[in-house]
């Protein structure tokens, strides 16, 4: 904390997302178990050091930079991360299934058949769960279809849905049983009432739809996209 220029456990706690008792508790060595490895990770990039040394104690201490050297010799480098396959058993990452979205009109409740392979996953950061307050077994991975919401989302982009997150916001992304077909749209607010929209500048072919009553129910929010375009 010293060294990344913490002042207060606040501090670490803001810049983290990890919640301050909890940190407390860790500097305190108090509870009965120590911290889960989703904490640490959020702990360690937070003050810019490598995760194993803070979670097994091995290994150097300074996160790698892109180039090979200890620690970041700049701005550039500190925001760097480097490539980590993740491996099963690997606490740093938490493996969301991929699946489809299976839907009935006007029923809230949802499907997921497993997408192609039974055992498919989409491995997440550990720590980016953490930051963010994420429940696992609430997310769900699933590839986008369609043309509607280029630029912001292609056909066969992956995105992660939080199915925790089901209240409407303007200028977010949803995914919503929309009549029975699950859709991923913008929502937005407009003469008192919530519009579905595309992104596509087509608006002839992808025009705005209202989200209204049972035909039109929110599944989660889009927290995340894993895409090949850059």
């Amino acid at each position: 904390m010293e060294e990344a220029g913490f002042q207060s456990q606040s501090a670490l706690s803001r810049a983290s997302g990890v919640p301050q008792p909890t940190i407390n508790r860790i500097l305190n060595r108090s509870g009965a178990r120590g911290p889960e490895a989703a904490t640490l990770a959020a702990l360690a990039s937070a003050c810019n050091v490598a995760f194993e040394w803070l979670h097994e104690g091995t290994g150097p201490m300074a996160r790698r930079g892109a180039d090979g050297a200890d620690g970041a010799d700049g701005a550039s480098l500190a925001r760097m991360q480097p490539v980590v396959v993740a491996e099963d058993g690997d606490p740093r990452f938490v493996k969301i299934k991929m699946v489809t979205l299976r839907l009935s009109a006007g029923i809230s409740g949802f499907q997921a058949d497993p997408e192609h392979d039974p055992g498919s996953t989409l491995p997440l950061d550990a720590g980016w769960l953490g930051r963010n307050h994420y429940v696992a077994e609430r997310l769900v991975a699933t590839r986008v279809k369609g043309e509607s919401m280029e630029p912001t989302l292609y056909d066969g982009d992956i995105i992660v849905i939080n199915t925790a997150d089901n209240r409407p916001a303007d200028g977010a992304v949803f995914a919503v049983n929309y009549e029975g077909e699950a859709v991923v749209k913008r929502l937005s607010r407009d003469a008192g009432d919530w519009w579905l929209e595309s992104d596509n500048s087509d608006k002839r072919k992808y025009h705005r739809k209202v989200c209204r009553g049972s035909d039109c129910i929110i599944v989660g929010r889009v927290v995340r996209k894993e895409s090949d375009r850059i």
